[in-house]
């Protein structure tokens, strides 16, 4: 049961992850994280509206449930997801799914340092797989040495007061690659937070809820362009708008499904599944946006070791 709910979440994460590239052409990114934070909200009420009308027991509360939950929003929710819509508009969403790669491993770690969760041989065999073919799925050598040099003439200059290069701290703290590995590292904390919530108190949709809440909550408090989101709203792409209200609905939906998957199998194990976005974006990406991410035989090499890696979890 849990490989099938964290596959379904892998399906639609990766769906999302194209289709936040196709709306952030059409609609600023920000409204349009905005406009999907508050679907996720929306819809899993209605999700837990509907859970109410045919469940026979009420919920029981739980106070630490709740907060792990709540945290797991700010981490997932409002950081990991805002930096991330950010490094798919710059990077692209092949190469932005690269930095997922480390959110395994970041997952692993946490897990095993605060939560004492282990793993057989076999399945840190199997991950290490997984994460190598993850690696080859992702890399694209010639894309990145032309990103990474134009970040480096942004990073270093020479002052020309002094003669001295000076290092633009500002300019890393928008570059791409910094938005994608701190995304990376904040979602897998959020996913360990989510699993220990989940071990609690088994609402998972519930739990979204409270995360995507969260989330929405932080967005009005820190970003100043909310208040003239009525404004932005009628005068933005109608196209734009109805493609963030469906990413809104795969977020949470994928969300939902990822804290299931956690009450049947480890973390580390259900983070690693659903995070093996490259294994669909770079085919979808090869289809739809025409191969501008540049998939070659490195990448079927990849995906087959993914596959391979992620069956042998799934069946042993």
């Amino acid at each position: 049961m849990g490989e099938f709910l964290a596959i379904s979440a892998l399906v639609l994460f990766s769906c999302n992850i194209i289709l936040t590239k196709v709306a952030s052409s059409r609609l600023n990114l920000h409204l349009g994280f905005l406009i999907s934070v508050t679907v996720n909200v929306l819809f899993s009420l209605l999700l837990l509206f509907g859970q109410l009308l045919f469940r026979e027991n009420a919920i029981q509360w739980n106070m630490l449930g709740f907060l792990l939950f709540l945290a797991a929003g700010f981490f997932n929710t409002y950081l990991g997801r805002w930096f991330f819509f950010d490094s798919i508009a710059i990077l692209g969403p092949a190469k932005a799914s690269t930095f997922q790669v480390s959110n395994p491993l970041f997952t692993i770690l946490i897990a095993w340092a605060f939560m004492g969760e282990k793993l057989a041989v076999f399945d840190i065999v199997s991950i290490i797989v997984v994460l190598f073919g993850l690696f080859l799925v992702s890399y694209n050598p010639h894309a990145f040495t032309r990103n990474q040099t134009a970040i480096a003439m942004e990073l270093i200059e020479v002052d020309p007061k002094t003669t001295k290069k000076a290092f633009h701290w500002n300019s890393l703290l928008k570059s791409g690659i910094f938005l994608a590995v701190f995304s990376t590292l904040s979602y897998a904390i959020g996913n360990v937070l989510r699993g220990a919530g989940i071990a609690h108190w088994n609402e998972p949709i519930l739990g979204g809820l409270i995360g995507a809440a969260m989330g929405l909550f932080l967005h009005f408090v820190t970003n100043s362009n909310t208040k003239n989101v009525w404004k932005q709203l009628n005068q933005a792409d109608r196209q734009g708008v109805l493609l963030y209200v469906i990413s809104g609905i795969l977020t949470i939906t994928a969300q939902i499904l990822v804290i299931a998957s956690m009450w049947y199998m480890p973390i580390s194990i259900a983070n690693l599944i659903t995070m093996s976005t490259p294994l669909l974006v770079a085919p979808l990406s090869y289809f739809l946006l025409k191969n501008e991410e540049g998939i070659t035989r490195i990448t079927i090499i990849g995906i087959v070791m993914v596959l391979v890696g992620i069956s042998t979890i799934i069946l042993y």
